[in-house]
């Protein structure tokens, strides 16, 4: 059983997130003296570097937020460097096949589950200080929750096939890339995207896999109950412009 799955069943509900563009450690303890259970670190759209990441999963993981980095792609040195920062998920973007997505689970866990290779020196392994190193793989194998970003209709067509991949823990939603995918750019709410959506997740429950998307607070509700189990709700960039906008708003309506 995976992290995530031990903090949904101990909150019994729908967990809440924050995404992280920015190195920034402040917003990290303010999130989670705010109550959010999660920080995404973006590493797909965003300029973070490797040695960021670890420092705000170690931050985040300090606080007692679960940890989420968003790998750029399923190149070995990605998802290596990426699971040495020992984030609790994985998220690869553009899963968009079954190939890619076992890519990924050969590189991100040990043998005989992959093909990770063996080093004791990071903090996945708590630098092997009080454990054999062996144990420690075990129990990064059995901890470390793998995650398909499913975002266009190819993946949703081949979710059976994605879902069955051995490893694969849970899928996230990407409506933004899936609106584009089917011709709708933009339109996150159309019949067609929240269709295709919710094909996708019904087929992640067959396989009793976790569900993760991206959501406005005002989506939350609709999504909650087709089965989201974690939702990204806000960014640093939309918390920024939106705390921003109302302070001059607040000052211009003071005149």
């Amino acid at each position: 059983m995976s992290i995530l799955d031990d903090r949904i069943q101990a909150k019994g509900g729908p967990l809440f997130g924050l995404q992280c563009y920015f190195y920034s450690p402040i917003l990290i303890d303010i999130a989670a003296r705010l109550g959010y259970d999660s920080i995404w670190v973006e590493m797909e759209h965003g300029h973070i570097a490797f040695s960021q990441t670890a420092d705000l999963c170690r931050i985040a993981s300090g606080l007692g937020l679960l940890t989420m980095i968003r790998i750029p792609d399923a190149r070995r040195e990605n998802v290596l460097k990426a699971a040495e920062c020992a984030p609790d998920i994985i998220d690869l973007p553009m899963a968009n096949t079954p190939e890619i997505v076992e890519e990924l689970v050969s590189h991100a866990l040990y043998s005989p589950e992959g093909n990770r290779g063996f080093f004791g020196s990071s903090r996945a392994v708590r630098y092997t200080i009080d454990t054999p190193i062996v144990d420690e793989q075990r129990r990064v194998n059995r901890e470390l929750c793998l995650m398909a970003q499913i975002e266009t209709i190819e993946a949703v067509d081949r979710a059976d096939e994605i879902c069955s991949v051995p490893g694969i823990n849970a899928i996230f939603l990407g409506p933004g890339d899936m609106s584009a995918s089917l011709g709708v750019t933009g339109e996150l709410n159309h019949p067609t995207v929240k269709e295709a959506l919710e094909r996708a997740i019904a087929t992640a429950k067959r396989y009793g896999k976790r569900v993760a998307m991206a959501s406005a607070a005002s989506d939350v509700a609709y999504w909650a109950d087709k089965g989201v189990e974690l939702f990204y709700c806000a960014s640093d960039v939309t918390c920024l412009k939106q705390g921003a906008q109302e302070m001059l708003d607040e000052a211009r309506g003071a005149l």
